[in-house]
């Protein structure tokens, strides 16, 4: 597309963020002395959010020319103009204003998500280059209304944040991040810490029954003395650990000691009923 010197053209900037629809509006009057107009007006559908309008008429065409929208011969660009991000101060501001005007993060709380919307292809591979440049990985997938280049790592998005200036946004997700982490964290130990008590108990009740088993059938008291000083701790102790039970005995034994003999009385248990089964049949 190209325009024409003789071509009156007006600039429509739509945004949802107040603040950079303030933005624009000093920025156009400070750095092109243009005069600019700010509707705001509600969505309908959905999130019933405001939507500002910065209507900016006069010299337009030297406005696009700047920001590297058109070039010398008035021809729209589809991608960036190199001439703007030689520098990385200048990369740092470029991709602060495209973040600004059509970037979005999710709540860390709900998942680690940075996106810009784009408008084409090339333009998305651009600001995706420019983010390479300064050592961030990002990916693109095509939606409906354009292009969006996204970063899913926390590490990588918060230093994009920082990157662009955005100190107190950083500190935010940070402490989001850090209280996610936490949580996730004592989620696993209690999960951990409720499994292994599972298993404790689930252990001592096969113990128990083999015990038992060998009191009904052979007598404890016909038991090795190692053997039955370690049944009868069990009996009188059913919620013991391993470790716990082996500071009970006299004298005390190691957790693999406990462990041990306490196979041993399982095996005797099963040796017990396998020769109750061949006596039956």
């Amino acid at each position: 597309m190209k325009i024409s010197e003789n071509q009156q053209v007006a600039l429509k900037i739509k945004t949802e963020n107040a603040a950079v629809a303030r933005k624009i509006f000093f920025l156009g009057k400070e750095l092109f002395q243009v005069a600019a107009d700010v509707i705001a007006r509600r969505k309908v559908q959905l999130k019933k959010n405001n939507i500002y309008v910065v209507c900016i008429s006069g010299p337009t065409l030297d406005i696009l020319r700047e920001t590297g929208l058109l070039n010398k011969e008035g021809e729209l660009l589809a991608g960036i103009n190199k001439k703007l991000v030689r520098r990385d101060c200048c990369r740092r501001a470029y991709l602060r204003g495209t973040f600004l005007g059509s970037g979005s993060l999710t709540n860390p709380g709900n998942g680690y998500h940075l996106e810009m919307i784009l408008g084409t292809k090339q333009y998305a591979g651009d600001v995706g280059l420019l983010l390479k440049k300064m050592s961030f990985h990002p990916g693109i997938t095509a939606r409906k209304k354009g292009y969006a280049l996204y970063l899913k790592e926390a590490e990588q998005i918060a230093g994009c944040l920082s990157m662009m200036g955005a100190h107190t946004a950083v500190l935010n997700f940070e402490n989001i991040r850090i209280y996610k982490e936490m949580r996730n964290q004592v989620n696993r130990l209690v999960n951990c810490e409720t499994a292994n008590l599972g298993k404790t108990i689930n252990a001592s009740l096969a113990q128990q029954e083999a015990i038992h088993f060998l009191a009904s059938t052979v007598g404890l008291e016909k038991l090795p003395p190692q053997l039955r000083q370690v049944a009868e701790a069990r009996l009188s102790h059913p919620e013991a650990s391993l470790q716990e039970l082996g500071e009970l005995l006299e004298p005390k034994i190691s957790k693999s000691g406990v462990k041990h003999r306490l196979r041993r009385l399982a095996e005797m248990a099963q040796s017990c009923r396998v020769n109750q089964g061949k006596g039956i049949g």
